[in-house]
């Protein structure tokens, strides 16, 4: 009886030690192909998501570079709070040639007050910023369909190093909501410069920019679905002399339950789940110099899996990187709505 309990209680015991492994082997992802395949899935995530936020109409609007067109060129101190500015302002064309030169003001009527900025106008216009100031015959039919109402608002502007911005907005296209806009912007002669840019997709998918200068600057790029974190870049470089983005430090890439970081002693660490994968072999290669090496800006990431094969994060997301490129861009500076509500809120504030 005693033998038969012995060998009963052995037996468990083994089992328990079969499952605690594979358990342990799952968990780690000491699978000779668990590393490429967790990678596979969080990239086809990413994949999945650009193309759900590249068919939004908000999508399209945020990769508008109205820079040269609506970009204001002033260099006088101002100081515009959402005080000064709110209402709702409705834009309505002017048939005449010389508008080309009227401030952009000249372009709206100012319907009623309001406790918050709105700036109604056509969305043809936005995106033809070089045709907002001139009348074409097809502006008759056109309905003011694109509304953005600013929520918080503040320009301290005092020269390109000492002024402080804020701007919170939520977007509307055709009376639907398209996303809510918020950036944040202090320049500070002595500490520096802090920016951070968030737009929010009426379809749940989140796109983040952040930058931290100082002796060590920090930049990074975020894209998550609801509170999951599908993509996100971070750069940490050391100040030097001659670039705005210094000597490398660190470089970390996360896609999906994968992490690879690079160090500034260029040795290289893959994790999966938070767990080492010490078999991995990384390669960076930065194709063309760029002032912020990432995937959007030339940097190619090439990963030797455990099992001996090998790919790169390019390939794995090809259909991807045009429209990352985009939204890291754009989060940069958020040129479709920063600058119509900029310029108008420069032309009240000056009473132009």
């Amino acid at each position: 009886m005693k033998n038969a309990t012995l060998k009963l209680s052995l037996f468990v015991l083994m089992g328990l030690l079969i499952v605690s492994c594979s358990k342990t082997e799952t968990e780690t992802g000491s699978s000779p192909t668990a590393l490429k395949e967790a990678l596979a899935l969080g990239t086809q995530n990413l994949n999945n998501a650009m193309t759900d936020i590249a068919a939004t109409q908000a999508f399209q609007l945020l990769g508008i570079d109205n820079s040269s067109s609506l970009k204001s060129a002033t260099t006088y101190a101002a100081n515009i709070p959402l005080e000064l500015v709110k209402g709702v302002y409705d834009y309505k064309a002017l048939k005449t040639v010389e508008s080309r030169n009227y401030p952009l003001i000249r372009f709206f009527t100012k319907s009623t007050d309001a406790s918050k900025m709105v700036v109604n106008m056509p969305l043809a216009k936005l995106k033809n910023p070089r045709d907002l100031r001139i009348y074409l015959a097809a502006d008759s039919a056109l309905t003011n369909n694109f509304s953005i109402a600013v929520t918080d608002y503040y320009n301290n502007y005092n020269s390109y190093r000492d002024y402080e911005y804020i701007h919170a907005a939520a977007i509307t296209i055709d009376k639907v909501a398209a996303g809510n806009l918020n950036i944040k912007s202090v320049v500070d002669p002595t500490t520096g410069k802090a920016y951070s840019s968030q737009f929010t997709f009426s379809n749940g998918y989140t796109a983040k920019y952040q930058y931290a200068s100082g002796d060590t600057t920090r930049s990074g790029f975020t894209l998550l679905k609801n509170a999951t974190t599908l993509y996100t870049e971070e750069l940490q470089t050391v100040r030097n002399d001659t670039a705005r983005f210094g000597r490398e430090s660190q470089y970390t890439l996360t896609i999906g339950d994968v992490k690879l970081v690079r160090k500034a002693d260029r040795t290289y660490q893959v994790y999966l789940k938070s767990v080492l994968q010490p078999k991995a072999v990384v390669a960076i290669v930065d194709n063309v110099a760029t002032t912020e090496p990432s995937i959007c800006h030339h940097r190619e990431i090439q990963i030797t899996f455990e099992d001996g094969t090998v790919s790169t994060v390019s390939t794995l997301i090809s259909n991807s990187v045009d429209n990352l490129t985009t939204l890291f861009t754009a989060l940069h500076e958020i040129y479709f709505a920063a600058y119509v509500v900029d310029w108008i809120g420069y032309d009240i504030f000056y009473k132009r």
